[in-house]
């Protein structure tokens, strides 16, 4: 049982951030249903690092779980006519098309309120649905730049850098969620069906509320970003990661005098916690002088023993051993339709301490078609006559 069985949503979403967040609903209960174009979605046919695996890229992956498939030309007027007797069914249509990509094949917000005035609409845009850059792509690593969040990343001696994974996408997906589940229980309080809207500039600036805030109302500052190796330019020192002999460890918040006694550094001993803000290069500095005498083995120890928060800096491949992460479950391993081993993230939410089961591996393109078309009232002779048509697929095919 899931919090959201009984509820169906029609996913018209492509590349990330939209699938991303039809996901999440569908592992919690909701029976999503991914509507494709013949040639399948950008994330089936596309993948991060060109990974395929059996014909099933990274990014479906990432996004495909607990959803069925039906691929429809949505340009073919039977293709059309199909689609909005889903929608007749639909409790939520979810879409993350440049603002009026939709309108154009006639399934506006207006079109399809017409077959069904009560659903959610949800739209996930770049830049919002109007306005001076409504029609601009909104790409992460593009909103990183707008936004700031490059900027205020990397260091003053070296420039900007952008994160190095896709943020904004996710906290989109994450908004749009919260967004679609706030309008379903309205409506079960109100009958009222809202329209639900995120865009990623905005997503972008959420994602770095704590430090835009305290930029907008004056915090002291000297630049944009750290210096002298801090993490960034508001916090005091020491704060960001520091070289040992042997690697590197990130160091929290924690007081001057804690590093002094952890690292054997009397210039600072005496540094109060103010200095930490006021003198940031010069604490940031013994720091670093300190560390680079350490292997990450000693350093990590030492600091442990003084109670100074840090972490030594790992990659990926470190998750899967890491303790809490197996604790946690945080991975799922599942099988390709081709037979292959895969790895999936774990949906990140527990509810009574358990994690909602993958019940749908990510499905071949139109695997549910013929499935989905039947709920809706098709007969086997009108599923028969479309895919005759060509105005839908049944298929297994899975990359481009």
């Amino acid at each position: 049982m899931g919090a959201l069985d009984g509820i169906r949503v029609l996913s018209f979403n492509h590349f990330l951030s939209g699938p991303a967040a039809a996901q999440h609903l569908g592992d919690l209960g909701a029976d999503v249903i991914a509507v494709e174009p013949l040639n399948g979605a950008f994330q089936r046919n596309w993948a991060v690092g060109n990974r395929f695996v059996d014909d099933t890229s990274v990014n479906h992956m990432t996004t495909g779980r607990n959803k069925r498939s039906i691929a429809v030309d949505l340009k073919a007027p039977a293709g059309l006519a199909a689609v909005k007797r889903l929608i007749a069914t639909a409790d939520v249509v979810m879409e993350n098309f440049r603002p009026g990509t939709l309108d154009k094949l006639g399934l506006s917000e207006a079109d399809m309120r017409g077959v069904n005035p009560a659903i959610i609409y949800a739209a996930t845009t770049g830049f919002g649905a109007d306005g001076p850059y409504a029609k601009r792509p909104g790409q992460d690593v593009l909103l990183q730049a707008m936004s700031g969040l490059a900027a205020h990343t990397g260091s003053m001696e070296h420039g900007p850098v952008a994160v190095g994974s896709v943020p904004i996408d996710h906290h989109a997906a994450a908004l749009t969620v919260a967004g679609i589940v706030a309008a379903l229980f309205e409506r079960e309080r109100t009958g009222k069906a809202r329209r639900v809207e995120v865009n990623m500039l905005q997503a972008a600036m959420d994602l770095q509320g704590e430090s835009i805030t305290a930029w907008m109302n004056g915090a002291d500052r000297a630049g944009p970003r750290g210096s002298d190796g801090m993490a960034n330019w508001f916090s005091p020192a020491p704060y960001g990661i520091y070289a040992t002999t042997d690697g590197h460890v990130m160091i929290s918040m924690s007081t001057p005098a804690d590093l002094a006694r952890a690292l054997d550094l009397p210039d600072v001993a005496g540094f109060t916690a103010t200095d930490g803000f006021e003198r940031r290069g010069e604490v940031s500095r013994a720091v670093a002088f300190g560390m680079q005498r350490h292997s990450t083995q000693e350093a990590s120890r030492k600091l442990q023993a003084a109670g100074v928060w840090h972490e030594v800096v790992q990659d990926y491949d470190a998750l899967r051993q890491n303790p809490q992460a197996q604790h946690l479950k945080a991975f799922t391993e599942a099988t390709t339709q081709g037979g292959s081993p895969m790895i999936l993230l774990s949906h990140p939410v527990r509810y009574d301490g358990e994690t909602p089961p993958v019940r749908l591996t990510p499905q071949p393109l139109g695997r549910q078609t013929r499935e989905v078309l039947a709920e809706a009232g098709f007969s086997n002779g009108e599923i028969d006559a479309l895919l005759a048509a060509g105005a839908v697929v049944e298929t297994d095919r899975m990359r481009g």
